[in-house]
């Protein structure tokens, strides 16, 4: 196992480095360091004083992928490329492109406790929840409420998380005032601004996990194993929760490790529209500002952490299954 997951590290390298060079193509092709700093400077008329002297304080003066007027391996290592690319696969992300010149080190590391206090329980919520539905939807199959559970699902999928938003912020805050409409607070004041995101954010993604690990379980139920256990005299709710929920858990594990990504990065959307000071709301005002020392940041910690989570899913799959082998 161990020289399994060296050579998945070594691979996930190689791909870092290629989303980090891919990143900086993307980016540098439709923006030019002149807009940025037009963008960053501000006011109706910029001189070309000032765009230059933007881009010498933060590094954007040299050739982007090579440099002619230097000898030798400097032609390649004095560009912009270079020089932010090194930085960032030493883990030092440097400060912002915006006029705040913020450290994003210190931005991560503020915000992402933030980030958590919203995905951590809307994680653990909506794995339960959605395994337990799923699993109620299975027991009472081929009856009524089984068909209008499937219903209620399709038409949660088929709903924006938009206008969960905008319903949610209307209703709960607007007519009964029951948690405010945007905003954050530190301490145990972060319930009442959490409450309803963490709330609507869940109905947004139930329908199609509900959906999904009722078609596993049900594929589950019409295997050997089942009908040796129920000819045992097991009861059904014992067949479904130790055997059925035990034999489903690889798919199960599967499906929640997609999500660990964005338990650390947050949420785009709902940080935006609730107005709390996460990563997810970091990304968007980098996006805004045209800031590609924000966003190559995250975009970098993003692949790093769907690598990571890839090979702990993996290692998972040797715990639930003793029947898989890393090789």
């Amino acid at each position: 196992m161990g020289n399994y997951i060296l050579r998945r590290l070594g691979y996930g390298f190689l791909i870092l480095v290629g989303v980090n060079l891919l990143t900086f193509f993307l980016f540098f092709t439709v923006n030019t360091p002149d807009d940025m700093a037009r963008l960053n400077i501000g006011g109706k008329r910029v001189t070309q004083e000032q765009i230059d002297k933007w881009k010498g304080e933060r590094g954007y003066d040299r050739p982007l992928y090579w440099n002619a007027q230097e000898e030798g391996a400097r032609k390649l290592t004095r560009t912009v490329m270079w020089e932010r690319s090194v930085s960032l696969m030493a883990l030092d992300f440097g400060r912002s492109d915006s006029a705040r010149s913020v450290d994003i080190g210190h931005e991560v590391a503020t915000r992402m406790g933030v980030s958590l206090q919203l995905a951590v329980p809307l994680f653990i919520l909506q794995l339960i929840v959605s395994v337990v539905f799923s699993l109620m939807l299975v027991f009472f199959r081929h009856s009524r409420i089984d068909f209008w559970g499937v219903v209620l699902c399709v038409l949660m999928l088929s709903i924006s998380s938009l206008f969960y938003i905008i319903v949610g912020q209307f209703f709960f805050s607007r007519i009964l005032r029951l948690v405010p409409i945007s905003g954050f607070a530190p301490g145990l004041d972060a319930v009442r601004f959490l409450a309803l995101p963490i709330m609507l954010s869940l109905l947004s993604r139930l329908g199609g996990e509900a959906r999904l690990y009722r078609a596993m379980f049900l594929e589950e139920i019409g295997k050997d194993y089942v009908r040796t256990a129920r000819a045992k005299g097991l009861s059904e709710q014992v067949v479904l929760f130790r055997h059925v929920l035990r034999n489903a858990l690889i798919p199960i594990i599967t499906s929640a490790g997609s999500y660990l990504p964005y338990v650390f990065l947050g949420s785009l959307v709902f940080e935006s529209f609730f107005g709390i000071p996460g990563l997810g709301a970091f990304v968007i005002e980098a996006i805004a500002g045209q800031d590609f020392a924000i966003v190559r940041t995250m975009v970098f910690l993003g692949s790093m952490l769907y690598i990571a989570t890839n090979v702990l899913l993996d290692v998972a799959y040797t715990w639930v299954d003793p029947r898989v082998r890393l090789a």
